[in-house]
């Protein structure tokens, strides 16, 4: 990138960071001495993403939340509303429906990069949450696709990446990634419409002529995490053995019946569909990469892995905008059905996914480590061995387990931390527009996902060094927003900036993580591993849930950054490691 590249980029960047000082500051004199904030009591709620991803892997479950999961982030947001009665009645509902910015807006944005101070006191004093948090879903918007035209303005007067460009990708290639794309996204869909109405639906249920308490709710979300962490490596083993496609069908069929249940008043059916939606959650997060990857190292056309980075950091760009338009959706299918109707729709992505695996896909396996009888089948004590014999794979594990903890713990943390921030900077009453929220952070993955693409093209950053210089941002700006979160001053400024600079970190890990399995983890275990390193994931974030009103929103994003440091420490030994074992060659 040039020099002039970096400067616009940055300019673009503090543009939503302006907007959120402008009003802060405007806003905070009637709302000097608020202090019975603090005595109130936190409303817990439950409402869902991913990761992502994404759903896992791309978000496990919580990435569900975000997509399923960017494993593929299914996603759980537990709120606490703060203020007046009518704020703590308020049910949030992720991936609301978006507004699109005004024109007015833009012209807001356009007169804040020209006109600096001047243009923007002359909208502070009209400035809402909601117009707020537009001006930076614009802003974020912009960036990416100035940060896109300019890659591709550098790339054609890059001889070198001329010459790249001008190599023909191979036609086996080119097919690999439709099939694979098609399908994935479909699935990702179909994670993602179920996300957003979580809450909503087991709200909805009346229980002993009592409507669901929030207990119950939280008993629901935690028996999908007991099964993804409990039934998940045996969940990998049946995929390494009888197929990595089967494994992606069982999961459409399910995820499908986990959605229906929902239509059930009874709990052991609500019970029951919960279970199996974990199960299929622990599928979606190693079914589908491992038959890519499978596919890939079988066709020989990829040997150094070059086009399977490639293959992630498309996958998890387009997750990102496959989840807005699913929250979309969901608000359409609300709307005309109730809180059961998202799920209902998202049994037709499910269907729609599953016919084309069964069409486009061909069945891999494991494929068989060297000295290993014929006969025998992965298991769950040969993958572990695995493991403890090979410090690498133990490294990446421990950079999956803890990042993703991490980022389904700021999952749970997000909406009572924003809402907090919303009402210290523009009264008691204002309201917090999640969805609005939820499409910029969506949208700061996008751009993580494309700043990763531009690394992956280039010849000079290997993945290892990309990875942990993210990990390493990651800590710098979830420790940031606790720090924020537990200063009596608003702070809402530093801490959207920093939760948009995690988010951007999200779309850059999912692509990165998988690429890194790749690479460490053998075609023999792979979705074994995959699995075992869920189970301290799944530990980890259930225990956060459990004690949440022990730590509070601060104590939760603390363990959080703590997560992530020891997820950079991991990338670091890696590098050490792949560094010891470079020395002896050049030697």
């Amino acid at each position: 990138m040039t020099k002039f590249t970096t400067q616009l980029l940055l300019l673009t960047l503090m543009a939503p960071v302006t907007a959120f000082g402008s009003a802060a500051t405007t806003q905070s004199s009637p709302l000097a001495g608020i202090q019975h904030q603090s005595q109130q009591g936190h409303r817990l709620a439950t409402a869902v993403r991913a990761v992502a991803p994404c759903s896992f892997s791309s978000s496990p479950f919580l990435r569900a939340f975000g997509a399923g999961g960017c494993r593929t982030r299914q996603t759980i947001h537990a709120s606490a509303a703060s203020g007046s009665s009518n704020a703590m009645g308020t049910r949030m509902k992720m991936c609301a429906s978006i507004s699109v910015p005004s024109l007015s807006l833009v012209s807001n944005v356009v007169g804040r990069l020209r006109g600096g101070a001047a243009a923007g006191s002359a909208i502070v004093h009209t400035m809402t949450p909601t117009r707020l948090f537009n001006t930076c879903l614009l802003a974020v918007a912009l960036l990416t696709t100035t940060f896109k035209v300019l890659q591709a303005v550098d790339s054609r007067k890059d001889s070198e990446a001329a010459a790249a460009a001008a190599k023909a990708k191979p036609d086996s290639v080119k097919d690999l990634q439709r099939r694979f794309l098609a399908v994935f996204w479909l699935l990702r869909c179909a994670d993602w419409l179920q996300g957003p109405y979580f809450y909503e639906v087991y709200a909805s249920k009346i229980f002993g002529g009592q409507p669901a308490s929030m207990s119950m709710i939280s008993r629901l979300f935690l028996t999908g995490f007991a099964s993804t962490a409990l039934f998940g490596p045996g969940v990998g083993r049946l995929i390494d053995t009888y197929g990595r496609k089967k494994g992606t069908l069982a999961f459409s069929v399910l995820y499908a019946v986990g959605a229906l249940s929902t239509k059930s008043p009874l709990l052991a059916v609500l019970l029951f569909g919960r279970v199996m939606s974990g199960i299929g959650t622990s599928l979606l997060f190693s079914a589908p990469e491992s038959w890519l990857v499978g596919e890939s190292q079988k066709s020989g056309d990829d040997p150094n892995g070059e086009y399977l980075g490639e293959t992630f950091g498309l996958a998890y760009a387009g997750d990102s905008i496959v989840a807005i338009i699913a929250g979309q959706l969901a608000s359409l299918a609300a709307t005309s059905r109730g809180p059961t109707g998202p799920f209902e729709l998202s049994t037709g992505f499910l269907l729609a996914g599953g016919l084309l695996a069964s069409l486009l896909w061909k069945e891999n396996m494991a494929g068989k480590s060297a000295g290993d009888d014929s006969n025998s089948k992965p298991s769950i004590g040969d993958a572990m061995n695995v493991i403890r014999g090979d410090p690498k794979i133990m490294m990446v594990g421990g950079v999956q387990s803890l990042f993703e903890a991490a980022m389904y713990i700021f999952v749970l943390q997000w909406p009572p931390a924003i809402a907090a921030a919303v009402s210290k900077s523009f009264g008691n009453g204002a309201g917090t527009p999640y969805g609005t929220v939820f499409s910029c952070f969506m949208a700061c993955c996008l751009f993580g996902s494309t700043l990763f693409g531009q690394f992956a093209k280039m010849k000079g950053p290997t993945t290892e060094g990309v990875t942990t210089g993210m990990l390493a941002v990651a800590t710098i700006a979830m420790s940031t927003a606790t720090y924020t979160v537990s200063s009596a001053t608003s702070g809402l400024p530093a801490l959207v900036a920093s939760f948009f600079a995690f988010e951007a970190c999200v779309g850059m890990y999912f692509p990165s993580i998988g690429t890194l399995r790749s690479k460490y983890i053998p075609d023999s275990h792979r979705s074994v591993i995959m699995n075992l390193f869920g189970i301290p994931l799944n530990v980890l974030v259930v225990s956060v849930f459990m004690f949440v009103k022990y730590l509070g929103v601060n104590g939760a994003l603390g363990i959080s950054s703590s997560a992530l440091a020891l997820a950079t420490l991991c990338m670091v030994r890696l590098n050490r490691i792949l560094a010891k074992e470079v020395a002896p060659a050049i030697a």
